[in-house]
């Protein structure tokens, strides 16, 4: 009798351990919390958030994940405080939405995973030389960069009389320094002479952008925080002046530009999300995830294009 009583135990308790292991084993019905500091509210950056939520949701479980999302007003200074209050409150996983987001979470802690998106370069960004594409550490996410030699080339192939390009952009953005270097060193390569215009802030954009129009054929503004809080002003000068912009990402483009290489900012968001995933539930090592990429498309601003009397040849889609 004692006998069969242990047998009966014994299965019971080893149903009981598989059913544990099945709640738990898969990570379908564990919770996770995720603190997502993103630097200010903008359609591009709050795209890629809500591209990111969607697909943690969808690959986690609606009711397996709880987001703390909290917004810094543009100020770096606001990143800091963000992370740390998660660090505090010691979240699974920060999402860090743009450049200053990732280097506050960057500095901040060096054990919980951290994924930046819609960040541009991020050798740039965190001063790593010699950059791979793998951060190594607790760091991965996703780059908004798109090929830099191709936005530069749509400047000689919607503008091929082009003499003077100037280059307009935020001087405290590390990325967008990288980006005009590199626009710059193509153009020069190609016999048309850059000149760069940098405002340290919202302040003085209006000013800097003022000379910029009078001494250039055309302008290119690369994918940067401050110019497109700004765009509306940069439009408005731009279209005074008679001046096309090349803009380096959508938003920006569909304010004040002519046309732009770029990408879908949900579509990085949700990469990033899927990278989450594959993190929190122990599929992937954050140690070993390269930065990854979204495709990028043709697209131009009709309304500016028309103002401006520019013909945009085939192979572009119209930002809607």
């Amino acid at each position: 009798m004692k006998k069969l009583l242990c047998v009966i135990l014994a299965a019971v308790m080893l149903l009981a351990s598989a059913g544990c292991a099945s709640k738990g084993g898969s990570g379908d019905n564990k919770s996770y919390t995720i603190g997502i500091v993103q630097l200010v509210d903008h359609p591009a950056l709050n795209a890629a958030t809500d591209g990111f939520m969607k697909a943690v949701r969808d690959k986690l479980g609606e009711s397996n994940v709880t987001f703390d999302l909290q917004k810094a007003a543009g100020e770096p200074a606001n990143c800091t405080t963000i992370v740390n209050s998660f660090k505090t409150s010691k979240v699974d996983l920060i999402m860090a939405n743009a450049t200053p987001a990732l280097q506050a979470a960057y500095n901040a802690t060096d054990t919980i995973p951290i994924l930046g998106t819609s960040v541009t370069e991020y050798g740039v960004a965190l001063n790593i030389e010699n950059f791979n594409g793998l951060v190594g550490g607790n760091v991965s996410g996703t780059s908004d960069l798109a090929p830099l030699d191709q936005q530069a080339q749509m400047i000689l192939d919607l503008f091929p009389g082009t003499k003077t390009a100037g280059l307009l952009y935020c001087s405290s953005e590390p990325n967008s320094q990288y980006q005009v270097k590199v626009v710059n060193e193509y153009l020069t390569a190609k016999g048309v002479s850059v000149k760069s215009y940098s405002f340290s802030d919202s302040n003085d954009i209006a000013a800097v952008t003022n000379l910029a129009v009078t001494e250039c054929d055309v302008l290119y503004i690369p994918t940067d925080n401050t110019a497109a809080n700004s765009a509306d002003i940069i439009g408005n000068i731009v279209r005074q002046a008679k001046k096309p912009v090349i803009a380096g990402e959508e938003g920006i483009c569909a304010k004040c530009g002519v046309a732009t290489l770029s990408i879908s900012y949900y579509d990085l968001g949700y990469k990033t999300g899927e990278m989450a995933a594959q993190i929190l539930k122990g599929e992937k090592k954050i140690s070993e995830m390269k930065i990854e990429y979204a495709p990028v498309t043709k697209k131009y601003n009709k309304a500016m294009a028309d103002e401006l009397g520019v013909t945009v040849p085939s192979g572009y889609e119209e930002i809607k």
